[in-house]
């Protein structure tokens, strides 16, 4: 395996943010979500890629919370050359937190283990970033070569700056880039709250999720100034593309949702592009691309 930025004249194309998942995820009940309410697996996603033109993939965890889902979806990864990558499941107050990440690399697909997320979205203490198990859960995660994902509220941005300075030898990603609300008013909320974030040199950003957050009337004009905004802040070298298949898949098809965001990209250069595209993927998460 080898580590590439491009191929045969034309960029590789990561796709750095979908899921594959059962119908049980306990979350797929609530209203609206019936048509995500079916199993989603490899070979769906096989199908899709060819319409989204992606080289590799990275896995990431979508809310079952369990560590048997990780083992399970790097032995899956494994056998799928398609995923480059998965960032699974682990908890930020697991007291044996080494241990955990120890035991997953050394299993089957373990090389494969690219990162890690805790569903921080759902928690409603403001200061659980800033409390010291978690923030020596994070410094764990960096110390063991791995990214920590941030899937979280607009609202929380602000203590998520605070954690990803004050742990600046781990890689963050934030997923979704903090699921801004997808209006004028939103955009001067999302921006005050992310540019301290995004003011660390440890941290990078999905361009991933705009077009849930728009609703199903999204336009790439909505979407676009929130991107713009993004390449100001972060620049193409810390911003990664993800589809967020299949929850995309409520507003938009696999590869409308990338041909989305792959729109609002038309100005840079192409050694820009490139790194958007897949670059910066591969960088970020250390992906082994084989082409």
């Amino acid at each position: 395996m080898i580590l590439m930025d491009v191929t045969g004249g034309r960029h590789v194309r990561i796709d750095a943010h979908h899921h594959l998942w059962t119908a049980d995820y306990a979350w797929l009940a609530e209203p609206g979500l019936e048509p995500l309410r079916r199993d989603f697996t490899v070979e769906d996603l096989r199908r899709e890629l060819p319409t989204g033109k992606v080289d590799a993939t990275v896995l990431v965890e979508a809310g079952r919370c369990r560590l048997d889902e990780t083992v399970d979806f790097l032995a899956l990864a494994a056998d799928a050359p398609e995923i480059a990558g998965v960032v699974g499941w682990a908890s930020l107050t697991d007291p044996d937190l080494p241990g955990t990440i120890a035991a997953l690399l050394d299993g089957a697909g373990g090389d494969l283990l690219v990162g890690l997320r805790d569903q921080v979205q759902g928690v409603t203490d403001p200061n659980h970033l800033a409390r010291p198990d978690v923030r020596g859960a994070l410094r764990a995660i960096g110390s063991a070569g791995l990214t920590f994902d941030l899937v979280v509220r607009a609202d929380q941005l602000p203590a998520c700056a605070a954690a990803v300075a004050a742990v600046p030898n781990t890689m963050f990603v934030l997923d979704h880039l903090g699921k801004p609300r997808i209006t004028p008013d939103g955009l001067r909320e999302w921006r005050d709250a992310v540019e301290p974030l995004a003011a660390c040199d440890n941290a990078a950003a999905k361009l991933s999720g705009l077009l849930t957050e728009a609703g199903p009337g999204w336009t790439v004009e909505a979407i676009a100034p929130f991107v713009e905004t993004a390449l100001e802040l972060f620049g193409p070298d810390r911003l990664l593309i993800g589809s967020d298949w299949p929850v995309c898949e409520l507003v938009a098809s696999y590869a409308d949702a990338l041909a989305a965001v792959g729109s609002c990209l038309s100005g840079l250069s192409p050694s820009e592009r490139a790194a958007v595209a897949g670059g910066t993927a591969i960088r970020t998460y250390g992906l082994e691309i084989n082409q």
